[in-house]
């Protein structure tokens, strides 16, 4: 069996470690000009069936290092006013396992084929049933099973089921990083905890690393190369309905809307890094109706995308990269055919997937109520 996988970003690396590990061959396709063309580098917070979904799929030799690069998480999910005082709360604790998706990224790109630079175009099924995908820039590709796993602006998607398409919720939001020091242990309450004030709010989360994870790989993987990164906070700011930055920087941006806030809260913008904070819009993609059986499927973001929010993003890709390497493997032991292993991925798939984009916009309007969501 071959796969071609589009898109490089967790889930389809996620689905492409799986197929490498079953001895089926999986080559990935990216549309950036490079692995690092984009920074992607912030933290996210994985489910216990997210992270069993990832360990899964990598390799047993990597579980050591995938267990110290992660750290454990708890928030009480406050709400504070600008300077730092508690004047609610938004709902039940948060628990789970943060990692940094840079870090994750490298892990799971690591002995994977993986072509950049290569912008789909279309795709063909022929008579065999196979199918053969087209780029801009090189030659086309053939394989048995086509997965669309290139991201909310899928271009697998438009081809397959061209009706599903993206929704603007109308928020925006500036996010960021900044490395965590002494200067910032004021803050630890804030972690995870909504900051509201002047008609904007700024949520906080921590990334500590275990064990930095250049280290961690060689010590415990050597055929595995990481970033040098240390510990830092992930910053967001949610801006007023259709915000936009202007001719300001991110963080110009940001400071400006900041005006009396605890200085602590303003130092973190500061010294945060400019060149990986950006503006971005959440938009969201709910499965439709389902599209008739074939060679191709879509995966994660694709399909699916939720709002960040709902903290289910990562999670619902990576259990769909697990549950789709389950089946596949199915198919090539025999226990079931290809159409067979795919459509019962997709049944599953689109009941999990339109529950997790609910889900995500249910807790939206605690985050932006102006929220357009219908």
């Amino acid at each position: 069996m071959r796969v071609s996988v589009i898109g490089a970003g967790l889930g389809g690396l996620a689905l492409a470690q799986g197929l490498r590990g079953a001895g089926i061959e999986a080559e990935v396709f990216e549309r950036d000009p490079g692995i690092v063309a984009r920074f992607q580098g912030y933290r996210l917070v994985l489910d216990p069936a997210g992270f069993q979904a990832v360990r899964d799929c990598l390799p047993a030799r990597w579980h050591p290092l995938l267990d110290e690069i992660v750290m454990d998480a708890s928030a009480e999910q406050l709400i504070l006013d600008p300077r730092l005082n508690e004047i609610g709360r938004l709902g039940a604790g948060r628990t789970g396992i943060v990692v940094d998706r840079q870090v994750l990224r490298h892990l799971l790109l690591t002995g994977l084929t993986v072509h950049t630079d290569a912008a789909l175009t279309g795709y063909d099924v022929l008579a065999d049933g196979t199918v053969r995908a087209r780029f801009a820039r090189r030659d086309p590709a053939t394989a048995d099973l086509l997965v669309g796993a290139d991201g909310v602006n899928s271009a697998v998607r438009g081809v397959l089921t061209p009706r599903t398409v993206p929704t603007d919720t109308g928020v925006r939001f500036v996010i960021g990083r900044t490395p965590l020091t002494d200067e910032f242990s004021g803050l630890s309450k804030a972690y995870g905890s909504k900051i509201t004030g002047d008609g904007v709010s700024l949520l906080l989360g921590a990334m500590r690393f275990r064990t930095p994870p250049k280290q961690a790989a060689e010590r415990l993987a050597p055929d595995v190369t990481l970033p040098d990164i240390g510990d830092y906070v992930r910053w967001a700011m949610i801006l007023p309905p259709n915000g936009t930055l202007g001719e300001a920087s991110a963080q110009e941006a940001v400071l400006s809307r900041m005006e009396g806030w605890h200085p602590q809260l303003r130092a973190l913008i500061e010294q945060a890094d400019p060149d990986n904070s950006t503006l971005l819009s959440i938009r969201v993609v709910e499965p439709g109706e389902r599209w008739a059986p074939g060679p191709v499927t879509l995966l994660g973001d694709a399909i699916h995308a939720t709002s960040p929010t709902g903290g289910n993003g990562a999670n619902t890709a990576l259990r769909d990269a697990d549950l789709l390497r389950r089946r596949l493997i199915e198919a090539e032991e025999g226990r079931t055919d290809l159409l067979g292993a795919v459509g019962e991925y997709e049944r599953q798939m689109f009941a999990y997937g339109a529950e997790a984009v609910r889900g995500s916009l249910a807790k939206l309007p605690a985050f932006a109520p102006e929220a357009k969501l219908s």
